[in-house]
């Protein structure tokens, strides 16, 4: 328990307080004198006082100095031999604690008490509001409460809350009166006009507290602003304060470390409108009093240079309405020229991209149509082969820039599900190099790698592009490697190179759309300005991240992004699957697929890609015969065009009853996915957005159906055939 110190109070205030040799108590109790003119004297003496103590209590910001003065003052004047004020937050939370008259183990204690032995206590006198509090024998009444103290530490106290405009800021405590057995009305008349006194101290030093501290954040919020910002003074046009951009920005006109006034008087400009400034009027049109609205203006420097801002002027008024400051915010416009730029040089490359397989494609087309004599089939399968060639070309760009529209628009989607990231990348590897690739591709993976969540389609695509990437700037047929490798709760897969690097300050712009890694600029193709920003966008859908590494120009690179790991306890539930034959066995039924659609260029796509692939097709053009085709021919899917003459295929799911029985694929130009969604709501089980190859029809076909339960081909591993559909092995 803390005790009071019998120490006198600091001799300086004493004198400063006591000017006389006389004791505080022949001072300041009138009352025990009987004299009434010492009865006057006390009181003056007191209000003097209290007066003085006001003035230095309203000298000095900082909060404990005031405090300090307050319990000397009010120990002076009441005779307390010890006294303490406590002060809250404005969540009523314990903030500090002052004290006179405890030594250091005493105040430690009393300053634990909120978590210490003392909280109930410290509770109790929390909740005295309202009137001032005053006890003779602090023992009695705390047992009276129920406290266990046999013996308090003072007999005496008086204790009042502290408040400033209703708002209960903390607590004045003043305990062991010396001259008296207990405190009377005069002290606790004293302690409520200090404790009024320590409340607005309290309430100015927050708020002088709080302007600090917004201060500091706005000039930290103004000097890592990426926009010049400078104040001028608005009487004589001198630079009043600037902030760091100012100067990276004059850095950029003169040498590093030039004055902001040396550059304005070197530097001339032109206006938005075309005017010139002079140098040596730089400053004056900065600071001039107009307000000035996103003007654009060109700096130049004597050397050459010249730099483009954007500048915005208002001046600031005083109470007067004279002009005091001018402030001046300029926005370097180099990064938004140089995106300008890029965009500009990419729509060109879009531009020539597009042209070149439109032009190979009419070409052949107009060649065969305009041959005469006929051409040999030969010829015209060359001709049909250049066409298909380059409008698998054009898709693939189409498809990319629609990519990076999705993922700007946040509108990508991925169906992610279980997959084997070795038959994954396998399949990426044999794309790649039935493609052209020339590059050998290294693959890496252990074989107690587990599966990921992926998109199949969307995971080859990832790992195609980082391939293309790769062959692009490795020199000759340098290897390329494909590894993997358990990342926590993903699996990290790398593409690495032996080609020209990246330099260090390119790799964090790498996966921007329109960005160039610095590497062989002349391999530059559409390719190379969007696949690294679909590569990012993919892979972040799946839940993962993409970096790049580079140890610096020719010396190779390493991409490697993560995709969500499934536990390891699964990892072995598709290993070992044999493949299925994608030979029909002699004997087995043809699988029936009725196709609806009003063109007849596309029935006729149909009709041989599914006659090819050894199903059975049945074609109509008329949305009418649907209901008896279905029932006639009872085909096991169906190809449905989303529109159609007179209606809609979603309006057909819900008037044919007949199409729940199997499942539905839609096929429509139009890939928004508001209308990918109804058709999937609508209860098909796929969307094909046109155009498209035989090979990706011929494989939804096959998802479909096999999600169905419908016939499939026979199960093949090496020797052991499992026809299904027969129940024979």
């Amino acid at each position: 328990m803390a005790h009071c110190s019998s120490a006198p109070p600091r001799t300086g205030f004493r004198r400063r307080l006591f000017p006389t040799d006389n004791p505080p108590a022949a001072r300041l109790m009138p009352t025990e004198t009987g004299d009434g003119r010492a009865l006057v004297e006390a009181l003056r003496d007191r209000l003097s006082r209290l007066s003085e103590a006001s003035l230095r209590i309203n000298e000095s910001p900082d909060l404990k100095t005031v405090l300090h003065e307050v319990l000397e003052t009010a120990s002076a004047l009441t005779g307390a031999r010890c006294a303490g004020i406590t002060t809250f937050d404005a969540t009523g939370t314990l903030e500090d604690i002052v004290t006179r008259g405890l030594g250091p183990k005493d105040h430690q204690w009393f300053a634990g008490m909120p978590q210490g032995q003392g909280k109930d206590l410290f509770r109790y006198f929390r909740r005295v509001d309202g009137q001032p509090f005053r006890q003779a024998n602090m023992s009695a009444h705390l047992r009276s409460l129920g406290f266990p103290y046999e013996s308090f530490a003072v007999e005496t106290l008086l204790m009042t809350p502290i408040r400033h405009q209703g708002v209960r800021l903390g607590t004045f405590y003043l305990a062991d009166k010396q001259t008296r057995p207990e405190f009377t009305d005069g002290d606790e008349g004293v302690l409520t006009l200090l404790s009024s006194q320590a409340g607005a101290a309290i309430a100015n030093a927050r708020r002088h507290r709080d302007e600090l501290r917004t201060k500091a954040d706005l000039e930290a919020l103004i000097d890592m602003s990426p926009v010049a910002v400078v104040v001028f003074d608005g009487r004589t046009g001198e630079v009043k304060s600037r902030n760091r951009e100012t100067d990276r920005m004059a850095g950029l006109l003169h040498r590093p470390g030039t004055s902001l006034d040396e550059l304005l008087s070197t530097v001339s400009a032109r206006r938005a409108d075309g005017r010139e400034i002079a140098p040596d009027e730089v400053a004056q049109a900065l600071s001039d009093a107009r307000p000035t609205r996103a003007e654009e203006i060109v700096l130049r420097s004597p050397g050459g240079e010249s730099l483009t801002v954007l500048v915005n002027v208002a001046p600031i008024h005083g109470e007067d309405g004279a002009v005091e400051s001018v402030l001046v915010t300029m926005q370097d416009m180099t990064p938004l020229e140089d995106l300008e730029r890029l965009r500009a040089e990419f729509m060109g490359l879009v531009s020539h991209e597009l042209r070149a397989p439109l032009s190979a494609i009419k070409g052949s087309a107009a060649s065969a149509l305009a041959a005469s004599p006929i051409p040999d089939p030969a010829e015209v399968e060359q001709y049909f082969r250049i066409i298909d060639q380059h409008a698998d070309h054009m898709r693939g760009l189409i498809s990319d820039l629609l990519d990076v529209t999705r993922i700007e628009t946040g509108t990508l989607s991925v169906a992610p599900r279980a997959e084997d990231l070795d038959v994954i990348v396998d399949q990426a590897r044999n794309t790649f190099l039935s493609g052209g690739g020339r590059h050998p591709v290294r693959i890496d993976l252990p074989p107690d790698l587990p599966r990921v969540m992926a998109d199949r389609q969307r995971l080859v695509q990832i790992l195609g592009n980082l391939l293309d990437n790769a062959a692009r700037h490795s020199p000759g047929t340098s290897p390329i490697r494909l590894s993997a490798a358990p990342e926590g709760t993903h699996v990290a897969i790398s593409v690495t190179d032996q080609g020209t690097g990246i330099a260090a300050e390119r790799l964090p712009h790498l996966f921007r759309k329109f960005a160039r890694s610095g590497r062989e600029e002349s391999a530059r193709r559409l390719g190379a300005g969007l696949g690294l920003a679909i590569c990012k966008g993919l892979i972040e859908a799946h839940g993962g991240r993409i970096r790049a590494d580079s140890d610096g120009p020719d010396l190779g690179a390493r991409f490697t992004f993560t995709i969500p790991a499934i536990e390891a306890a699964n990892a072995t539930a598709g290993a070992g699957s044999g493949r299925k034959s994608p030979r029909r066995r002699p004997g087995s039924r043809r699988r029936s697929v009725l196709v609806v659609d009003d063109d007849p260029k596309a029935l006729t796509y149909a009709r041989r890609t599914l006659d090819g692939a050894g199903y059975r097709p049945v074609l109509t053009g008329n949305a009418a015969e649907l209901h008896d085709l279905l029932e006639k021919q009872q085909p096991d899917l169906v190809l449905l065009d989303l529109v159609l003459p007179g209606t809609d295929g979603i309006e057909l799911m819900k008037t044919v009853p007949a199409l729940a029985d199997r499942p539905v694929i839609f096929v429509s130009g139009y890939g928004r996915d508001e209308t990918i969604a109804r058709a999937l709501q609508a209860g098909a089980a796929d969307y094909i957005v046109k155009p498209f190859s035989p090979t990706e029809l011929l494989a939804r076909i096959q998802v479909a159906l096999r999600s169905r339960g419908a016939p499939t081909e026979p199960y093949q591993a090496g020797d052991l055939v499992v026809d299904d559909e027969h129940r024979r092995v």
